[in-house]
């Protein structure tokens, strides 16, 4: 049994290593890469402290590592989210978004964004334009966990609560759409821009007040790992054990808005990214247990963002492609590989 265990323990230690390997290939090509491609010879004399081109500092530290750094908290948090949703709802296809986080940091934006022309509120510009949207979202997003929070006390089941956040979702994004129908042109390219996803134009500060929220989350998450175990025998199970679901649900809840409403707050709802990387997780480490999985989950939602970025800056070309649409290219193929694998296994 030892020797076993121990077969494990080193077949685990190799993945890891070859997936945070892979982490540190990508995150060097990301910094290479880009409208202009930087030498390495002078990306690691400008990463050292070395003399490089003043275009190669400006190039990487004003732009290229704090996208980096920003791309690596969003894939480590919306992975480690959506890990939490899948199984406190038992549910394969539950993303961090599901009980209407997204939804609710929309709406936010759209008031801040919109709400001059749909409701003649002002709005900030110039300098605390892009500060003030990410306050806005966040704020969207915890609003809607605190109105979760209150009537998770009524709902016994996370089935129910799974059907009501969904239920929240719906009446936001209603609200969402009627305050597009009475906003101006440049108001709704503003918001439709957000949406799309972005990790440019983040501040050092921005980068920080991110980092601060996000460290919590996961640290609550490793925290949450016994109880999420736990959840994975089902909810009866779970009581029979004296588990409090009540207090395992509100944990959940508040890791999640920690995790993806910052993420969405600064950098626009990105999707697919919190369904499809625990499932490639699980591949990668055939294992449920979340001791396990919550690191690896963790580690290749780093890698796949930073690729999903990597991906987005286009090298050679001067345009960038949204995130969304990139992370819609890698997450969808894997959501189809799970339906098609439930439905004739």
């Amino acid at each position: 049994m030892t020797i076993t265990r121990l077969k494990f323990r080193k077949s685990y230690t190799a993945i890891y290593a070859a997936i945070a390997v892979a982490l540190l290939i990508l995150t060097i090509l990301n910094l290479i890469l880009g409208s202009v491609i930087i030498p390495p010879g002078e990306l690691l004399a400008s990463l050292t402290g070395s003399e490089a081109p003043k275009y190669v500092n400006d190039i990487l530290w004003n732009f290229r590592i704090p996208k980096v750094i920003t791309a690596l908290l969003a894939g480590v948090a919306l992975s480690v989210c959506g890990l939490q949703m899948q199984t406190m709802f038992r549910n394969p296809l539950a993303d961090p978004f599901i009980l209407g986080i997204s939804s609710g940091a929309g709406l936010g934006v759209a008031l801040f964004v919109m709400g001059s022309s749909a409701f003649g509120l002002s709005i900030a510009g110039g300098l605390f334009f892009n500060l003030g949207i990410a306050a806005s979202a966040w704020a969207g997003a915890a609003g809607v966990t605190l109105i979760i929070l209150l009537v998770s006390h009524r709902l016994r089941e996370n089935s129910s609560l799974l059907i009501f956040g969904i239920m929240i979702g719906s009446v936001t994004s209603a609200i969402i759409t009627l305050i597009q129908y009475f906003s101006s042109s440049s108001e709704l390219k503003a918001f439709v821009t957000w949406t799309m996803g972005s990790f440019s134009g983040l501040t050092n500060s921005q980068i920080w007040i991110l980092s601060l929220l996000v460290v919590p989350g996961i640290v609550l998450s490793v925290y949450n790992i016994k109880e999420l175990n736990i959840l994975l025998q089902g909810e009866a199970y779970a009581k029979s054990l004296g588990l409090n679901l009540q207090a395992t649900r509100r944990r959940i809840l508040i890791a999640t808005t920690l995790l993806a409403g910052s993420v969405t707050a600064f950098c626009g709802p990105i999707g697919f990214i919190g369904i499809a990387v625990p499932h490639i997780a699980r591949l990668f480490f055939k294992n449920a247990d979340h001791k396990v999985l919550v690191p690896a989950t963790a580690l290749t939602g780093a890698a796949i963002m930073v690729l999903t970025d990597m991906v987005a800056q286009l090298p050679g070309q001067s345009w960038v492609i949204p995130i969304n649409t990139v992370s819609a290219l890698i997450g969808v193929p894997v959501i189809l590989f799970i339906i098609m694998r439930s439905k004739f296994s």
